[in-house]
């Protein structure tokens, strides 16, 4: 299980992507190897009215589309046994069991028991500019008041197709492991709340930033096919001002580095190479560095910070110096636990006596959010976080409150607002971890928001329960579930906003670390795991948002779908070119790996669409209809013709949907 040494076999580049040679493979060198099957799909859901994840403002719903979503599953599997582990990285804000549950459901009806919930890891990107509606615990889909069917299939389609393309593409690969360390990508926002820590854990993390960024890159036969990163930032350089979905700074790290190896984001199915940037445990690390919203590197110009910020987790995938990922084992652990009545052994809490999770309870600064990034509950009715004062009126209501002593204890000092676990089926309470070994590679996936100091103390426990170097571990969180945030028993005392949505109680993380502790040496001896079971939830029950129920498409007057309202003609290059069309609800049809805009030359070659970074789609809904804006930046188009192109689909009266298209004649000088 120890990692050999040796070097890297390949090197990506931004800008520019040129492989390298590569070296002889671990299966051509006598070993059974680590099958690898890789694929990608799009998994964008509703772009108009949807209510987004993330920031909780109920006012920020889908608008339109800067970048499509996408799902990318990576397939290990042993060469020797065909035992196998499939984790996908999805551009979503969060990951729900209720979509996790049911991509499980669908695999087994095409695959049987090849796919389960043991050995499928379903993560989040954690961008906060997605459609939400799609969990099975009603909380979460409060803010876009009810379920969206909709978008959740979409999502569950998506993800369920990128698992098959990499099923169909599985076979020899070889791996490698690199590591380097990032400069400004993320400042730590709970600067007080970090400082609680012992001096050994703030000494390994200075500044409470872990700036390692891991990459395993796969190659077959000496040519790369993709890559996995590992980093912990934010998905919140877009601000909860922002109506347009995108997959934020990850979504560009990704679709950049895929762009520059020739994938087209309109025709997956043989995708050429495909680059996963995962999250690690970016809980209290924030892609503000100027610790107010809208302060990331490229100042105001959050597109511009997304994209820095994106480029630079790029970077570091290039670097030329790593550790060959030998062995042929691909085996795991995993287990369903109940974190709101967990018995804490002492040898993981701080005092070193027994301790307990609770029911699930969100403090005052949880619904303060994050005052770095912006979103939460209106400030004017008195919540903060610890950093700025608290909430003494919900300190002053706990004192009175008919709590028992049991609950306070495991609570405390928490500002308990929001008691959601005494009411079933608002918030998930048992959670499904993992402990996978790759050849020399250790995943840990939990559904939780680690901060960098958690996130530390969960690799030192699995490696030292498996043996195995700190640096052959890695932690993702956002995984197959959501379980608010996950602080440190000292961090915890602060009570800023990680703290506050610390949903277990204090010991959340000493319970987290007795799990994956004996996971790991179960995992490490061999020793067999009773998965268990998830618990229910309200998938089916939750009532659809409203805002679903949306009128038939009507044509403006004297004018049919499609047609150019205005725009088009003559455009400076390094401008932007706009042309609004008579459009129709774009929820009628998501146009899955399809997309709604085209920019082409005359002979019908493409040079942008709606996953493009220079492009900008925008649905306005008015009394008359839908009016549809296509912005086009031409900064790096040669002069010429130019067609811009926008397709639909329109709902009559009877419930018949028909597509349309319109174009616009864009001549950029």
């Amino acid at each position: 299980m120890a990692l050999l040494g040796g070097t890297v076999l390949w090197s990506s580049r931004l800008p520019g992507f040129s492989p390298t040679a590569a070296a002889e493979s671990p299966r051509s060198a006598g070993g059974a190897g680590v099958d690898v099957g890789l694929g990608i799909a799009d998994t964008t859901g509703e772009p108009l009215g949807a209510g987004m994840d993330g920031y909780a403002v109920a006012e920020q719903t889908t608008a339109g589309i800067r970048q499509r979503l996408f799902s990318r599953a990576v397939i290990y599997v042993d060469g020797s046994t065909g035992d196998r582990v499939c984790m996908v990285t999805v551009d979503t804000p969060l990951m729900f069991q209720s979509v996790f549950l049911e991509v499980i459901r669908r695999l087994q009806q095409t695959h049987g028991d090849t796919y389960r919930a043991d050995n499928v890891v379903l993560q989040a990107t954690h961008t906060h500019v997605g459609p939400g509606g799609r969990s099975g615990h009603a909380m979460v889909d409060l803010v876009s008041v009810g379920f969206r069917p909709v978008t959740f299939e979409a999502q569950v389609t998506g993800i369920v197709r990128s698992i098959i393309r990499a099923h169909d593409t599985i076979g020899p690969a070889e791996l490698t492991l690199t590591s380097t360390e990032l400069d400004e990508v993320g400042a730590n926002r709970s600067h007080l709340a970090f400082e609680r820590n012992p001096q050994e854990d703030k000494d390994a993390n200075p500044g409470g930033i872990d700036r390692t960024s891991v990459t395993l890159h796969i190659s077959r036969n000496g040519s790369p096919v993709g890559l996995v990163n590992w980093y912990s930032i934010h998905g919140t350089a877009f601000g909860p001002e922002i109506h347009h979905i995108s997959g934020d700074n990850k979504g560009y790290a990704a679709w950049s580095v895929e762009t520059d190896a020739g994938v087209d984001h309109r025709n997956l199915d043989n995708a050429p190479f495909i680059a996963v940037f995962a999250q690690g445990t970016p809980g209290d690390i924030t892609p503000n560095m100027g610790l107010v919203p809208h302060s990331g590197p490229g100042g105001a110009d959050e597109k511009a910070s997304a994209r820095i910020l994106g480029e630079r987790q790029a970077s570091a995938t290039t670097t030329t110096d790593g550790t060959r990922v030998d062995g042929s084992g691909v085996t795991g652990r995993a287990q369903w636990v109940d974190m709101d009545r967990v018995q804490v052994d002492g040898k993981w809490t701080p005092d070193g006596r027994p301790g307990a999770t609770g029911p699930a309870v969100l403090g005052s600064a949880f619904a303060a959010s994050s005052q770095e990034d912006g979103g939460g509950l209106d400030f004017d009715i008195g919540l903060n976080e610890g950093e700025r004062g608290g909430s003494p009126w919900v300190h002053q209501l706990n004192q009175v409150a008919p709590v028992p002593e049991d609950v306070r204890k495991v609570h405390e000092p928490k500002n308990m607002l929001l008691p959601m676990g005494y009411v079933d089926g608002m918030i998930q309470q048992r959670h499904i971890f993992s402990v996978w070994r790759i050849g020399g590679l250790v995943v840990v996936s939990l559904g939780f928001e680690p901060t960098t100091t958690s996130g530390r103390r969960l690799r030192h426990t699995v490696s030292t329960a498996m043996g195995v170097s700190e640096d052959a571990v890695v932690v993702q969180g956002y995984s197959c579930g959501y379980g608010h945030y996950m602080t440190t028993p000292e961090e915890y005392l602060q009570q800023d906003y990680e703290g506050g949505a610390t949903a277990f109680g204090r010991y959340t993380l000493p319970a987290a670390l007795q799990t994956v502790d004996r996971l790991a040496r179960a995992l490490a001896s061999g020793e067999k795991i009773e998965t268990g079971q998830p618990a229910g939830d309200l998938t089916g029950i939750i009532p659809d948002s409203p805002a679903v129920l949306a009128p038939p498409d009507i044509e403006l007057q004297g004018r049919r779908f499609g047609d150019v309202l205005s725009g088009g003609g003559d455009v400076a290059r390094g401008t932007t070119a706009s042309v609004v069309f008579a459009g129709a609800n774009p929820n009628n049809n998501v146009r899955l790996e399809d997309g709604y805009l085209l920019v082409t030359r005359p002979d019908g070659t493409v040079v942008a669409d709606d996953s493009s970074w220079s492009t900008l789609l925008t649905f306005a809904r008015d009394l008359s209809g839908v009016r549809t804006t296509v912005d086009w930046d031409t900064t790096d188009a040669e002069p010429g013709d130019y067609l811009v192109k926008l397709r639909g689909d329109a709902r009559g009266v009877t419930g018949q949907v028909t597509p349309f298209e319109g174009t616009a004649k864009v001549c950029v000088v």
